[in-house]
């Protein structure tokens, strides 16, 4: 077994980085890490179930916390799109491929089992792979969780019915018992996570003592889907209850920070096993059958998807990255046709044959997701070439380019004082929003020097850079040091290693944002200790003195990192002996 663990981890810590640099996500990683060191590869393991049971918790912990993310009141709103985007994904690609699985020779109690295993799509692979690049709250992501949702709930029932489709093995009568003995182990989760969660770890003292609550939170998570197993539900099902049960909990924060190193890698250890799963000996046998059946399949998926998200909501871009986020196959495609093998609904081969195409589906959607991401989406955000406003002459002695939250302070204290300037902006909603205001902004671009001619720059006097993004303000510096160097230049920096770039440029003029409203920040908290406001002014003073002094020094050093930690390090230092000199003088 420790051996096993080794071959895992190793895997795990070469093939995951590797696929992951190169923008393909770690999901790709874990599978062909189980390719290489499974049966089919360099057989380090080669008893697969040994790591089966143990890597399935790290679905079941996903999904309770998916259900901590997932309050009750958001769950009853999501309602409408997890039953529209769910049965208008399901039905559709279910009848589609069950006709095509039919036309290529399975009866069609095969070919309905084979088609709804098919339909179904990984919740563990989307939700990190949308996740991985911020997508979860994007239309596209709400979109794919809702079909998620909705398949991880509709699964229990399709596996019930897989003895249906069998023929001789219908039961004669309902088992009353199992029935009773499901509804028992939900009501017991429900009443358990709703009245007796949190007593038990209130009792504990909360997080007082880590360990401990660690060990619950894994219990709670454990015991819920060995729960719901027992009664012959899904172990994800249980698991998402309980979550969603505790989604308003006050220490709903602390059980997601428990859980999630173990779940990440669990979920890893799960892929890897579906990696080492794969027949890969079917593939090297009838590769062209493979192909065209995996084809077929992602072709169906993606086209359904796609047609159900531009109806649903019209736009090209949304609709591509929804239908590309749900082409693989799921986990639970797995159990359905384990469960209709043993059920007589499909043969060994087909049942091998269908988990390959799953297992290979699982590799080839991250690739064709990043894909997409890398190639495809960049097109959607290209925009035609905005129409700016035509920039009257102007004998203004400012010019403010970026007119935000910095700009617009600026303009304001010179407005003030009856000073004239010239404000600048490419934010089209910005403009119209400060123009609503009577604040006359132009809708122009400042990186460009033609704008800036236009803005007065050849008879200004003072030129303030407050973009947010810092290659446009070092582009705008750029420019106006070439063509417009009497301009006296005052640049917004949003950090340190941008204010070091901007001295670069021979800019004196550096504000970086935070700065002064972290010091006031800093002097009102002395304040409220009961230092005095002068000694607590002196020590801000003091700070800012030596902060300033100590950027300057640095400066000359700031791209080689050893020597500014050292420096830093030093000046950190001589600010302490400051301190204490003056605090010893004043005594």
């Amino acid at each position: 077994m420790l051996g096993t663990l080794v071959a895992l981890l190793a895997a795990t810590a070469i093939a995951v980085p590797i696929t992951r640099k190169l923008g393909l996500g770690s999901i790709l990683g874990y599978l062909i890490a189980g390719i290489i060191i499974g049966p089919a590869g360099l057989q380090l393991v080669t008893n697969v179930g040994q790591i089966g049971t143990v890597a399935e918790l790290g679905v079941v912990m996903l999904l309770f916390l998916i259900g901590l993310e997932l309050r009750p009141h958001r769950l009853w709103i999501l309602r409408k799109a997890v039953l529209g985007l769910g049965l208008g994904q399901m039905i559709p690609t279910t009848l589609l491929l069950a006709g095509l699985v039919h036309w290529a020779g399975v009866p069609w109690t095969g070919a309905i089992v084979l088609a709804a295993g098919l339909a179904l799509s990984s919740t563990a692979i989307v939700l990190p792979m949308l996740g991985e690049r911020k997508l979860l709250s994007s239309t596209a992501g709400r979109d794919s969780f809702a079909v998620l949702l909705f398949q991880d709930m509709v699964f229990i029932p399709l596996v019930a019915l897989v003895p249906l489709l069998a023929g001789g093995n219908v039961p004669a009568h309902v088992s009353w018992l199992e029935v009773g003995r499901a509804v028992a182990v939900i009501a017991i989760i429900l009443v358990g996570g709703s009245f007796l969660v949190r007593p038990v770890f209130r009792f504990m003292g909360g997080a007082k003592t880590p360990e401990v609550f660690t060990a619950t939170a894994l219990l709670l998570v454990a015991g819920t889907a060995a729960l719901a197993n027992w009664a012959g539900l899904s172990m994800s099902l249980g698991a998402f209850m309980a979550g969603v049960l505790l989604s308003d909990s006050e220490y709903r924060h602390e059980l997601q920070a428990n859980i999630e190193p173990f779940e990440g890698l669990l979920l890893g250890f799960f892929f890897i096993s579906v990696g080492m799963s794969a027949n890969l000996h079917l593939a090297i046998e009838h590769p062209g059958m493979v192909a065209a059946a995996l084809a077929v399949m992602v072709a169906v998926k993606i086209a359904v998807t796609f047609l159900l998200g531009l109806v649903k909501r019209g736009s090209l871009k949304s609709s591509l990255r929804f239908s590309l986020a749900l082409p693989e196959g799921s986990e639970f495609s797995f159990v359905l046709f384990g469960a209709a093998v043993a059920a007589g609904s499909l043969s060994r081969d087909q049942a091998d044959l269908a988990t390959l195409v799953v297992a290979l589906s699982m590799v080839v959607t991250p690739i064709l997701f990043a894909a997409s991401e890398r190639l495809a989406m960049p097109r959607f955000d290209r925009r035609p070439e905005p129409v700016y406003d035509r920039i009257d002459a102007s004998s203004a002695p400012v010019i403010i380019c970026g007119f935000g939250r910095v700009g617009q302070v600026v303009g304001r204290v010179l407005r003030m004082q009856n000073i004239a300037f010239t404000a600048l902006d490419k934010d089209a909603a910005q403009v119209s929003v400060v123009r609503r205001f009577g604040t006359k902004v132009y809708f122009g671009d400042p990186t460009r020097e033609e704008v800036l001619r236009a803005a007065g720059a050849e008879t200004a006097s003072v030129l303030v850079v407050a973009l947010d993004d810092m290659e446009e303000t070092l582009r705008v510096v750029e420019i106006a040091k070439r063509h417009f160097d009497h301009l006296a230049i005052f640049a917004r920096a949003r950090n340190r290693r941008h204010a070091y770039r901007l001295m670069e440029m021979g800019i004196a003029g550096i504000i970086r944002e935070t700065f002064f409203s972290s010091l006031r920040l800093s002097e009102m908290v002395l304040e409220a200790l009961d230092i005095p406001p002068q000694a607590a002014q002196r020590a801000v003073e003091f700070f800012r003195e030596h902060d300033e002094r100590s950027m300057f020094e640095t400066q000359a050093i700031a791209g080689d990192e050893k020597q500014l930690i050292q420096s830093t390090q030093q000046a950190a230092q001589e600010l302490s002996e400051l301190f204490e000199a003056d605090r010893e003088a004043r005594a």
